[in-house]
């Protein structure tokens, strides 16, 4: 994604990562040696509209005690979800230059994704590229 302009301190920002990685081979290690929980739970701040929404998405992510058994890391497929769902945010932000137009994006249903919600199809790593191919395409202007 860096050559489109979003690069790992973007997706970093909207974890709230500290310290940041400034490439992506930083960020991939962090991913793999487990994110913090909070990682996923700021991102998800970011993108929810209520504090009800927060808890719904959040536990379609991690089942509820699943989370609250989880110490301090997030383990290998969690934090790849929490960095996918970063990334995405990050994308839709740069693309729409605002954090409230980006969640307005991923919460609206979009016919080039089958009259789903961005934030539904990004919650697997295929979807997660369609929709990010869609932002690209919006913000150059191309056909999709």
């Amino acid at each position: 994604m860096a050559q489109q302009g979003i690069s790992p301190e973007e997706i970093a920002a909207v974890m709230a990562l500290i310290p940041i990685p400034k490439t992506f081979a930083e960020l991939e290690d962090r991913v793999r040696l487990g994110l913090p929980k909070s990682a996923l739970q700021t991102s998800i701040s970011h993108m929810a509209r209520t504090p009800a929404d927060c808890k719904v998405l959040l536990y379609s992510i991690i089942p509820e005690a699943t989370f609250k058994r989880r110490r301090t890391k997030l383990n290998l497929n969690e934090s790849e979800k929490a960095e996918r769902l970063a990334r995405v945010f990050a994308t839709a932000k740069y693309v729409w230059d605002s954090a409230e137009k980006a969640k307005e994006f991923i919460h609206m249903p979009h016919p080039l994704l089958e009259d789903r919600t961005p934030l539904e199809v990004a919650m697997t790593e295929l979807g997660a590229r369609r929709v990010e191919m869609l932002l690209w395409a919006l913000c150059y202007g191309l056909p999709s």
